[in-house]
């Protein structure tokens, strides 16, 4: 039974979270890392995350059956009764927010209380219904390095606005990658992703202009003088090699193949862009400070 809850609150994306929600407090801690206040940030925001997948489950228990990847999830097999399911949830979510509630400030609740309802009710009820649903869920998705950042700053500054935003474009081409890679699922889920309305060509386009902006959006943290040269170097590589794997989708013989690189690289991307962000110091003290900075 353990192990059946554990799989509901899907532990692959609770972490890949906590990655970008480590890089976010490490900005705003700028060499001064509260470990404690990081615990209490981590345990309230992996509970919120896993309250949101828990009802991501509960509402996609029918199409997951029709996916050869997702029909062996619990709910989809029948191995948990949605009510327990729904029971889960709310005690994840009541206690996720009443840990932030304690332990960090209203911003930072707030801020995580957005993502629970952009990813449950925006997001998990939209993807019927729209090919936009993609980018409602990298809304949600790019709200953990905003709880992060704003838990230690106390409020919502420029580099929070571009951690957002540098979260949200790279979401994109990883989710059209994984969309292309899937596509079969998601044309028998009746999911309308835009691989299966608007062809892999057109979702080819999509992704190089995301990568070209995800590249720029990154660097604008050297830009605004919270990071130094170093990073604008990364990113600036990372960028230059996404876009030359982009590039060659054009010439794919086997986009299915060609996803499952492009879903990897994206991977290795927001890994060594998130400790990038944590690691080092502001380009000069006059922007790096800029937590000060209200918008």
């Amino acid at each position: 039974m353990i192990r059946i809850y554990a799989m509901l609150v899907k532990p692959g994306i609770i972490f890949g979270n906590i990655i970008t929600t480590a890089a976010g407090f490490a900005l705003a801690s700028q060499g001064h890392f509260n470990y404690l206040l990081f615990l209490y940030v981590l345990a309230g925001l992996s509970c919120i995350i896993g309250s949101a997948c828990v009802l991501n489950n509960y509402i996609d228990r029918k199409s997951d059956q029709k996916m050869s990847r997702t029909k062996n999830r619990p709910l989809a097999r029948g191995l948990i009764a949605p009510y327990k399911a729904l029971s889960f949830a709310g005690v994840l979510g009541i206690m996720g927010i009443s840990i932030l509630a304690l332990y960090t400030n209203v911003l930072a609740v707030l801020c995580a209380a957005f993502g629970l309802f952009a990813y449950v009710v925006l997001y998990s009820l939209g993807k019927y219904l729209s090919v936009y649903g993609t980018v409602i869920g990298s809304i949600s998705g790019a709200m953990p390095p905003v709880v992060g950042y704003c838990a230690v700053s106390h409020h919502f500054d420029m580099a929070a606005l571009l951690l957002f935003l540098i979260i949200v474009l790279w979401q994109m081409p990883h989710f059209f990658a994984i969309a292309m890679y899937r596509l079969d699922d998601y044309q028998a889920a009746s999911i309308p992703v835009l691989p299966v309305k608007k062809g892999n060509h057109v979702t080819k386009i999509h992704m190089l202009l995301y990568i070209l902006a995800f590249t720029l959006s990154a660097s604008l943290l050297t830009f605004f003088g919270y990071k130094g040269y170093a990073y604008l170097m990364v990113v600036a590589l990372l960028g230059v090699v996404w876009l030359i794997l982009s590039v060659q989708g054009f010439k794919s013989t086997n986009d299915r193949l060609w996803a499952l690189k492009m879903f990897r690289y994206s991977l290795v991307v927001v890994m060594a862009l998130s400790v990038m962000i944590a690691c080092g110091y502001p380009r000069s003290h006059s922007y790096g400070l800029t937590v000060h900075r209200h918008l």
